[in-house]
């Protein structure tokens, strides 16, 4: 049998002529030696095949042969990977390269129209303020060459630097024939109590003229503040109202509100001194047959927007669940005396807390803890605990007839603090509903309303009746009512008086 070897497909390879050469004579020696080996045997000759020795050489020569080509084959394969990866390799370089150049050129380019745009806006800002010096210059010889006058470069320089608003309303508020009853209607207060304001904050709130601007004056930064608190009205209608920029009646209220914390709340609301304190004991005594009484204290809560931080702690379960609508709120606790004005106030609690808790976070809990309302009482609601200089009404179930006659007599002191708070979120509309002031500045704000309440009542400014609310507050009776047993027996004692000399109990007969 033979073989005929393929043709060379490659003719780069080496010739596998040979190869087939060697595989055609080793199977022609394999056939001749088994014919030997036949022969040999049946001759009875014992010697080994004498072909053995060339058919193992030549498989060795074919084994060689085999080895050295997949050898050479691995060979050239390496060399063309070395070739193609340091190809690529030096793609990437150029492409890297190229898109470095490019973003330094972009970057130049930019640096350029920067420092352009740059020499532009210095050179317009020259011109503006060469401009403005030009019209100033221009005013002050106006008005040197004729007094009083309103040149043409006066009218050009505001022009230049204040948006024209009209301000007719103001101007007709300020004028001196202007209706007292519509003065009133419109900031709360009459004349004589508004001059009376700007008096006392003239140090703190007036403001120089500019050589770009008028100041504004010290009437009309008051005014606005107060028309904010008392209507409470958005920013945009107070700035159409009076004139002004939202941003500049922002700026106005938060200023005149701090001035008057600042400056007017030490003088307005303070705690009475000794000899005040007796006649406050009298005049309670006098509405109610209670002695020793210096204060009636009550506890409302002022609706704000929703905080972005711990708004657990300013959400109001109870006027959320009594209005069915999500409300947040702050707390406002106060004192006042028998004329409804404010001798202590503690502003800025959240709203999600009871008022005992309230009235342990206040100075005037501290104040009684130095002993400085020993042998006094302030009369609480059912929502503060019966402390050692608290008083409040009994709160059980089965009440006697000396216990309900106490409640009625110190429902009317009660009724004192209650009716001042419903002047005082009556009189200041900005306390009935949400305010646009931020969390950290409405007790600045809410400070202000009380001392300008308190200026008010010490003026005998009547609230007009379309004012008058209704305050709807929720008292929670605390865990712990009953904190005093001194005062359990002083309370009983109280109530065993009215009774028997005739000073309680009326209503039941």
């Amino acid at each position: 049998m033979k073989l005929k070897p393929p043709p060379n497909p490659d003719p780069d390879q080496p010739d596998l002529s040979s190869i087939y050469s060697f595989l055609q004579s080793s199977q022609m020696n394999n056939d001749s030696t088994k014919k030997r080996r036949r022969k040999t045997t049946d001759d009875g000759d014992a010697g080994g095949p004498p072909g053995k020795q060339g058919k193992m050489k030549d498989l060795k020569g074919i084994i060689t042969t085999l080895s050295l080509l997949e050898q050479q084959e691995k060979q050239e394969r390496v060399s063309n990977d070395d070739t193609s990866f340091a190809e690529e390799k030096q793609s990437r370089t150029t492409k890297t390269k190229a898109m470095l150049d490019y973003y330094s050129d972009l970057q130049g380019y930019y640096s350029e129209v920067e420092e352009s745009e740059s020499v532009k806006r210095k050179r317009s800002r020259n011109a503006a303020s060469v401009a403005a010096a030009a019209a100033a210059a221009g005013d002050v010889s106006e008005s040197k060459g004729a007094k009083g006058g309103n040149g043409s470069g006066s009218g050009q320089h505001r022009r230049l630097w204040v948006k024209d608003r009209s301000k007719a309303w103001w101007d007709e508020c300020n004028q001196p024939d202007f209706p007292e009853e519509e003065f009133k209607k419109a900031f709360r207060m009459g004349k004589a109590t508004f001059d009376l304001i700007c008096d006392e904050l003239n140090s703190a709130i007036a403001k120089e003229d500019t050589t770009l601007r008028n100041a504004i004056p010290v009437r009309q930064r008051v005014a606005v503040c107060l028309w904010r608190l008392a209507t409470g009205d958005p920013l945009r209608l107070v700035s159409k109202r009076f004139g002004l920029g939202i941003s500049t009646c922002h700026k106005l209220v938060l200023e005149v509100c701090s001035a008057i914390r600042t400056v007017l709340m030490p003088k307005y609301l303070k705690w009475p001194e000794d000899g005040v304190l007796r006649k406050l004991k009298d005049e309670f005594e006098s509405i109610s047959g209670i002695p020793n009484v210096v204060g009636s204290m009550y506890t409302t809560h002022i609706p704000i927007i929703a905080p972005k931080i711990s708004v657990a702690a300013y959400f109001n379960k109870r006027h959320t669940e009594r209005n069915q609508k999500t409300s947040y709120s702050i707390t406002v606790q106060g004192v006042v005396n028998p004329k409804g004005v404010f001798t202590d106030v503690c502003i800025g609690w959240p709203g999600s807390m009871p008022d005992d808790q309230v009235l342990e976070k206040s100075a005037l809990h501290q104040r009684a803890g130095n002993g400085l309302l020993k042998g006094v009482w302030i009369v609480g609601s059912s929502g503060y605990p019966l402390l050692d200089w608290v008083l409040v009404p009994y709160t059980q179930q089965h009440l006697t007839w000396t216990q309900h006659a106490f409640n009625e007599k110190i429902g009317e002191i009660q009724n004192v603090s209650k009716d001042a708070f419903a002047r005082l979120k009556g009189r200041w509309s900005c306390l009935q509903k949400r305010t646009e002031v931020k969390l950290q500045d409405l007790p600045v704000v809410l400070g202000a309303c009380c001392v300008l309440h308190n200026i008010c009542e010490l003026m005998n400014e009547e609230i007009e009746p379309e004012l008058r609310i209704e305050l709807v507050d929720d008292e929670m009776v605390p865990e712990v009512a009953l904190r005093s047993q001194s005062s359990m027996k002083a309370r009983d004692a109280i109530a065993h008086n009215l009774l028997h000399h005739g000073l309680a109990g009326t209503s039941f007969l």
